[in-house]
């Protein structure tokens, strides 16, 4: 599966990629805020997925977004303050079968879901 990529599409803007990409992320599997950009043509743009992800806060309407699958290049949990609390990040990727020990995804490599390469 692959999203549009018509740039002229007037209808979607970056946020609504991202939750979008964000979606498709398997359970049990993680992805970078990296990843996501640079398959969305924004190489530098990580820190706008992360923005994104906070556009999309249970709090706003926007809770069937898994952003718990989304983590730092190293597997951190780097998003963790932006949840309910300070564990919730962590507790819901656990809940999903995904180990975390210090605020890191256990064997990120092996988990790791690159947009790039599954969903083209």
């Amino acid at each position: 599966m692959s999203l549009p990529r018509n740039p002229n599409e007037t209808n979607r803007n970056f946020f609504q990629e991202v939750h979008e990409v964000v979606r498709l992320i398997p359970m049990g599997r993680v992805s970078t805020y990296g990843a996501i950009a640079h398959y969305l043509g924004a190489r530098h743009g990580a820190r706008m997925v992360g923005y994104a992800l906070i556009a999309a806060a249970p709090a706003r309407g926007l809770d069937d977004i898994p952003a718990q699958r989304v983590v730092n290049r190293n597997g951190l949990l780097t998003g963790r303050m932006h949840f309910a609390t300070p564990t919730a990040m962590q507790e819901a990727l656990e809940a999903e079968g995904v180990r975390v020990v210090d605020d890191q995804v256990v064997e990120f490599k092996k988990l790791f879901w690159d947009p790039s390469v599954e969903l083209e």
